[in-house]
């Protein structure tokens, strides 16, 4: 057991360095533009879905572009929906005609998005759903997921889930050796009995790891985006994964074991309030929630994987483009407090929260103060002080108002403790004794 822990270790060693990741959600359900669940939520048979395959011809399509963008955001990583419950891919799948290369697209969507992204130096992840509402071996009437749930006019008799295996097993090879070297496999998702060995899970991962062993891989075999699964226990299955991946919130105290070791995990978040393009959602997050939601997962050991879903022409929303770019802005100035970086030696503080990185300790002043700043520091613990955003000096202070409190540090800027140089989040970078 503590060997898969530290090989689980040495292969997230990246990736808790580059905290900070791009999802895109994107396939046929950009057309009807109500989201990706929307055969589901509207329960459309595969018969009058067809149409959207027989349309799908994203002519806007320029992976290129998406990576410019990622890179400008400050994104080290990011991960492609090759399949997403729908059973559609934009792979070139030899094991089914249901694929991007048989539309009016033609072309081979996710080898585009791979090669655009490594060019721009970013690592590349796929997503995969276990979930396969196209597939005539999936279980219709009976799953508690599918679109035909409950529809007696799609029975499960006749249909061979190790069928099914078969065919899912053979995409994930598919996959792992005809795109080169993968970064992550983001698997989705386990809920019920569709659980686990449900899904031959261990001969699974097995060939995962025999295929691309340095590759890291979520704990969804094991569980949903709502749960954790054994990854926090003192025993985690074969199959658990090497990180957590909770969904569309953050943990209140970040992810531990049993025993108190740090888990690795990423908490991954839309943008609006859907994964895959919806036209009428224009409820998007601001960058300063964007960022603050990144420190506060950085403060915590964690990381942030932020969903874009492009449209059915291939183009990112241009609010999420508005977003991402000033993101990208405040990252240019203040991503040495984030890459790297992780829980901090210090206690959350009220106006904000600390990151760290060795003796880098990066005070993230959110909240405007009626006086001095407080570290939980003494003075001589304290080398010098910089903000980070342009290096300028800064120097610890002892108010008058504080000699009372002679065994602790206090920073304003220049002076003053409001307003803040930057009210989404003013950095101040510590060096440590």
């Amino acid at each position: 057991m503590d060997d898969l822990i530290k090989a689980r270790t040495e292969r997230t060693q990246w990736f808790l360095d580059s905290r900070f990741g791009m999802f895109i959600h994107w396939g046929l359900y950009a057309i009807p533009a109500r989201g990706e669940w929307v055969r589901n939520n509207e329960r459309i048979p595969v018969e009058a879905y067809q149409p959207y395959f027989d349309e799908f011809e994203p002519s806007r399509y320029d992976p290129k572009q998406w990576a410019r963008l990622a890179k400008e955001a400050g994104m080290r990583y990011a991960v492609l929906t090759a399949k997403h419950h729908d059973g559609f891919c934009l792979f070139d799948s030899a094991l089914t005609d249901y694929k991007a290369t048989n539309t009016k697209a033609g072309r081979d969507l996710v080898r585009e998005f791979l090669d655009a992204f490594r060019a721009e130096g970013i690592k590349v992840g796929l997503y995969y759903s276990l979930l396969d509402w196209h597939h005539p071996d999936y279980p219709h009437m009976t799953d508690q997921n599918h679109p035909m749930r409950g529809n007696s006019a799609y029975p499960d008799e006749g249909r061979d889930f190790n069928r099914y295996l078969e065919y899912m097993h053979g995409q994930v090879r598919e996959l792992l050796t005809q795109y080169g070297k993968l970064d992550i496999l983001w698997l989705d998702f386990s809920y019920g009995k569709m659980a686990g060995e449900t899904w031959q899970a261990t001969k699974l991962m097995e060939m995962i790891r025999s295929l691309q062993p340095w590759i890291i891989v979520n704990n969804r075999l094991e569980v949903g985006g709502e749960s954790y699964g054994s990854i926090l226990t003192d025993h985690p299955s074969f199959y658990a994964g090497d990180f957590a991946s909770p969904e569309q919130m953050v943990p209140p105290k970040g992810m531990v074991d049993l025993k108190g070791n740090p888990v690795p995990w990423e908490s991954c978040i839309t943008l609006n309030d859907h994964w895959g393009y919806c036209a009428a959602d224009k409820h998007y997050k601001t960058a300063k929630m964007v960022i603050r939601n990144l420190i506060e997962c950085v403060s915590k050991n964690g990381n942030l994987l932020l969903n874009v879903g492009p449209d059915a022409k291939g183009e990112i929303p241009p609010e999420s483009v508005e977003i991402l770019r000033e993101v990208g802005r405040w990252m240019r100035k203040n991503s040495d407090s984030v890459y790297g970086c992780g829980a901090a030696q210090l206690d959350k503080p009220d106006w904000g929260r600390f990151t760290q990185k060795g003796r880098k300790l990066y005070a993230h002043v959110m909240d405007e103060n009626v006086c001095a700043y407080l570290l939980d520091l003494k003075p001589d613990q304290v080398e010098k002080v910089r903000l980070l955003s342009d290096g300028a000096e800064m120097k610890l202070e002892q108010p008058w108002n504080t000699v009372s409190i002679q065994d602790k540090s206090f920073f304003t800027f220049w002076g003053k403790s409001f307003p803040l140089p930057d009210p989404t989040d003013t950095v101040v970078e510590i060096t440590l004794k």
